[in-house]
């Protein structure tokens, strides 16, 4: 029977950030513009969230009914891990997916930014074909691409257009940041996994890299959004707050191109977490003001 904690371990709550933090990033954007809109932002943070924890299980599914999870570094997922039936982790996924597919339709709903279900539901369609269906795309190596796109440029730009109806290139420059520490995130995760993806077969990113160029990547991931946001002070002084990271930003690479591995990535993954939510807030903030 598994527990309370054991869900939210596989609801990943360490991968939260990465949802939340585009949100708050486009909205400092909108408010920018002088259009930022709280009831917006909420809604666009519960798909942002709602998404994030749907993937979350669908990977838990998905890995696990493959095999995937049977040897891991990790904590033991709920399906590998056999706490739950593979039945009712597809189900909490459904659900999760469900939930961001309604208010992603009452977002678009109030903002009258219909073009965006198209986008919305090509979402939900990589949110579950990252490990599931036939040829899931995150064993190809195409996990990050996924990232950027949906967790970055989408969740970012999409929050400031449906609360300003316009973008800026700040906007532009802070998706990328974003979106680029969300695909750290997902480096350090498949760095950990390294060993044991490679044997199943699972080719992410960093296992067709390499051990030592995998690190390097993530290195370059958590830098250069730091100078995007160094750019977007160019139109508003007070986006180098984002250098306050820098110190974090110094540790967290330190620490992975130390050649850390196993459990000790954990934390990393943690921090670039935390990393990411800092980079959404402050430049948010520098864009806002």
């Amino acid at each position: 029977m598994a527990t309370l904690a054991d869900w939210l371990e596989g609801a990943r709550v360490r991968t939260l950030p990465a949802a939340v933090s585009p949100v708050v990033l486009g909205t400092g954007a909108a408010a920018g513009l002088g259009q930022a809109s709280a009831g917006r932002a909420l809604l666009a943070g519960g798909v942002a969230l709602a998404l994030q924890i749907g993937v979350n299980f669908a990977n838990d599914y998905s890995d696990g009914v493959r095999g995937t999870d049977d040897v891991r570094t990790g904590p033991p997922r709920l399906t590998g891990g056999g706490k739950v039936s593979p039945a009712t982790v597809k189900r909490a996924a459904l659900l999760s997916l469900g939930l961001g597919a309604v208010l992603g339709l009452a977002l678009v709903a109030v903002s009258g930014t219909w073009w965006l279900l198209v986008a919305g539901a090509v979402a939900i369609v990589a949110a579950w074909g990252y490990t599931g269906g036939s040829r899931p795309y995150g064993y190809m190596g195409l996990g990050e691409v996924g990232v950027f796109v949906f967790f970055g440029l989408l969740a970012t730009l999409g929050t400031t257009w449906t609360q300003a109806l316009q973008l800026t290139w700040p906007a532009w420059a802070g998706a990328v940041g974003i979106g680029l520490i969300a695909c750290a995130l997902l480096m350090v995760n498949n760095i950990r996994d390294l060993p044991t993806d490679a044997q199943v077969g699972k080719h992410t990113l960093a296992v067709r890299l390499g051990d030592r160029p995998a690190r390097v990547v993530y290195a370059l991931m958590v830098w250069l959004p730091l100078a995007l946001g160094v750019a977007c002070a160019a139109v508003s002084p007070w986006a180098l707050l984002v250098l306050l990271l820098a110190p974090w930003t110094f540790r967290v690479s330190r620490v992975v191109l130390s050649g850390a591995a196993g459990r000790d990535l954990i934390v990393v993954l943690r921090d670039t977490g935390l990393l990411e939510l800092g980079y959404g807030v402050l430049l948010g903030v520098g864009l806002a003001l």
